[in-house]
């Protein structure tokens, strides 16, 4: 759940131990998957504090704990990273990598377009309660005008150099501010060959140059739109 449901009366352990209980009775049994639940989400310095006593992220691997420990087929997480510390949500993404990896399937529901991104083979966009797409990041991607966006370095740049930028290949827009140069693309090939190539052809000097290809918080914010949500 997005909140965490453990209950504060028992340890680490005994809340494991507990929801387990619910679909495993035969106690050695239970035993052996409490200890690969623990063992998993990395709670074995923990194993007799309560809850009152864990930090969030540890609130969060033991929340999973209880949910993994019967080894269930079908997974469905609803934010669990949200508000933990960088090294719990590194653990807790892997965690739930490797659950997919051992012949689970998960849902995952998330805000965070990189975290999709990391896990997830298949996706789906919801907008105000409903579909607006699926597939693949690779299908979605393709979903959109928004091609790649290259950064760069550069001093003293003209205006008639930004115009004639803008007159390149496949160029969406062009934006200079603060001595750094944002060209954006749509889709198409050899993108910063071309800008490289106008470089040197107009002997015009830069620093650091890098490129980015869409992620999915480009194809969420064109689906969607930009404007706020409740």
């Amino acid at each position: 759940m997005q909140d965490v449901a453990v209950f504060e009366e028992l340890t680490v352990y005994e809340n494991i131990d507990y929801f387990c209980s619910l679909y495993i009775n035969n106690k050695d049994t239970r035993k052996k998957l409490v200890e690969e639940a623990i063992d998993f989400v990395g709670l074995n310095d923990f194993r007799k504090f309560y809850p009152k006593k864990l930090s969030g992220g540890l609130l969060r691997r033991l929340n999973i704990a209880c949910g993994i420990s019967h080894k269930p087929k079908l997974i469905i997480l609803d934010e669990p990273t949200v508000a933990v510390d960088p090294q719990s949500r590194n653990n807790i993404l892997d965690g739930i990598r490797k659950l997919n990896e051992e012949g689970a399937t998960v849902i995952y529901t998330s805000h965070y377009m990189e975290e999709v991104e990391l896990l997830c083979s298949r996706i789906m966009i919801m907008d105000k309660g409903k579909v607006i797409a699926t597939g693949s990041k690779e299908e979605l991607k393709g979903m959109i005008k928004l091609g790649e966006k290259i950064t760069v370095e550069i001093f003293g740049l003209s205006s008639s150099r930004i115009s004639e930028i803008r007159q390149l290949p496949n160029i969406s827009s062009v934006e200079y501010i603060d001595k750094t140069l944002v060209v954006k693309y749509n889709k198409g090939k050899h993108n910063l060959t071309n800008l490289l190539d106008y470089f040197r052809d107009n002997d015009i000097s830069f620093g650091r140059i890098y490129s980015e290809l869409p992620t999915l918080n480009d194809v969420f914010l064109e689906i969607t739109g930009k404007e706020l949500r409740d």
